[in-house]
């Protein structure tokens, strides 16, 4: 109960803590405060997971003469295919469960315990999912007054200038597609094992999919929870002059499909005439705004979304050729920073300025905030051609030379963009209560009559050093977090 007080203290009279999340400084979420009562109950289910994977290996020891070597996924697997002969292939775990090698061991005249073999690596399998050690960073975080605090590193994100997560990393948590999930969340709340397991096949994947919703507002407020509308693609269009997609935007049409029918000449509808084809589109806008080719599409699951190898490239030229002042944009920027690097002067694209200064190349974005690139210079990629490489921390998350080129110094100006576009609006809603952010979403603590169009359309507010871009902010209102 103190834990509502509290809150309610912060909130009527230290307005100051909502400015200092508005920020940017630091953002807090707020966290259940039934958390040691929900932790124990969790806590429990997985115990009873142990003791009946406990006893099945057991069982597969004494009965089936199987030697384990550690306690981890990997040697209850490996055990069994070392019983079965069998190698395990590359490492992979999930082949073995449930097909192949089981029906082998049915054919092994083991049939009687065939099923509790398979259960078990299920379990093993299950138990090892990391996504469900998120409740364990819960416990860990979560502070005296209920809430989890740090959770957002200011310019985490070395090239944009994003947030980071920490602890809990709210930027990372699974998404939620269960049609039950406020069920599934009471049983679980009521530490009802039983059910779970009766109605639930996979009790890792359901608790998975309920970590977002352990993060609650206090008693007798709500959660708005608004996000804008594609925003890297409005900031791409705007700041390249793709003038067709503004107007997309503008005219609130889907922009997938109106990508499709730019691409292939003919009007697409979604679950309309042409509906086939709004797939294409969407995996195409996914993949292709930062000078990605045939290998994004890859990336993106292009092959595993029905589309064949043999259409991916003409996929590729076809947004193009739709997108001819994107791709004009990508190259003009690659000439601007090599310009700057090479001659030590100052470039201009599209209201984007480049400049060079003390061993740095800086890029001034509209917000006025620079983007810092150390010791530039150009240099020679691995196809021969010429590119630009500076120093910072790559992805072995050591100190290197980067290598990066037009599009992908796109990708760090929009994404930046993106940041201060977020970072206006939470300044537009500093008189709110906000306890998280995520990307280009914010998470708003608030009583019960807030209007949810209100906060919307507040928070889609053109910013005045970016006054004709087309922000829109969709939201929804609930009493747990969730992605809607």
């Amino acid at each position: 109960m103190e834990i509502v007080a509290a809150g309610a203290q912060i909130r009527a009279g230290q307005p100051h803590i909502a400015q200092r999340c508005a920020i940017g400084a630091a953002a807090d979420g707020a966290f259940d405060r039934c958390k040691a009562c929900c932790a124990d109950r969790l806590a429990g289910v997985f115990d009873q997971m142990e003791v009946r994977l406990d006893l099945l290996q057991h069982i597969i020891i004494a009965v089936l003469d199987v030697q384990l070597h550690g306690t981890g996924a990997v040697a209850l697997v490996e055990a069994v295919c070392n019983m079965l002969h069998l190698g395990l292939a590359g490492g992979k775990l999930g082949g073995i469960v449930v097909t192949h090698d089981v029906a082998q061991m049915r054919r092994r005249h083991v049939a009687l315990h065939a099923g509790q073999v398979e259960e078990a690596l299920r379990l093993r399998l299950q138990l090892a999912k990391s996504s469900v050690k998120k409740y364990q960073a819960m416990q860990n975080a979560v502070c005296r007054d209920g809430r989890a605090h740090g959770m957002f590193q200011f310019y985490g994100a070395n090239r944009s200038g994003r947030w980071a997560g920490r602890l809990i990393q709210l930027q990372n948590l699974p998404q939620n597609h269960m049609p039950d999930l406020a069920e599934a969340r009471a049983i679980v709340k009521a530490g009802d094992y039983d059910t779970l397991q009766l109605l639930y096949d996979d009790i890792p994947d359901t608790l998975s999919q309920l970590i977002r919703t352990a993060f609650v507002p206090s008693p007798g407020y709500k959660f708005i929870v608004s996000d804008f509308s594609a925003i890297e693609a409005r900031v791409l269009a705007y700041l390249a002059g793709e003038t067709w997609r503004s107007k997309v935007f503008a005219e609130g049409k889907d922009i997938y499909c109106a990508s499709a029918s730019q691409m292939f000449g003919v009007p697409v509808e979604k679950h309309g005439i042409n509906g086939h084809l709004r797939q294409k589109g969407k995996i195409a806008e996914l993949a292709l705004g930062y000078g990605g080719s045939v290998g994004a599409l890859k990336s993106m699951g292009a092959l595993e979304m029905g589309l064949t190898e043999e259409e991916l490239q003409p996929l590729v030229n076809s947004w193009r050729n739709s997108n001819p002042m994107i791709t004009t944009f990508w190259w003009d920027i690659d000439r601007a920073v090599k310009t700057t690097i090479t001659q030590r002067t100052q470039t201009e694209v599209r209201g984007i300025r480049f400049f060079y200064k003390s061993g740095m190349l800086f890029i001034k974005l509209p917000s006025g905030r620079l983007l810092s690139y150390v010791k530039p210079r150009i240099g020679e990629n691995q196809y021969g051609g010429e590119s630009v490489t500076y120093e910072g921390v790559g992805s072995t998350k050591k100190w290197e030379r980067i290598e990066s080129y037009g599009p992908k110094f796109v990708e760090n100006i929009v994404q930046a963009v993106s940041r201060d576009i977020l970072c206006y609006a939470m300044k537009t809603l500093r008189h709110c209560f906000i306890v998280g952010h995520v990307h280009d979403e914010l998470i708003i603590e608030c009583s019960p009559d807030v209007d949810l169009n209100v906060i919307c359309k507040q928070m889609g507010r053109s910013p005045e050093w970016l006054p004709d871009i087309l922000l829109r902010a969709d939201g929804y209102e609930t009493n747990f977090y969730k992605k809607d």
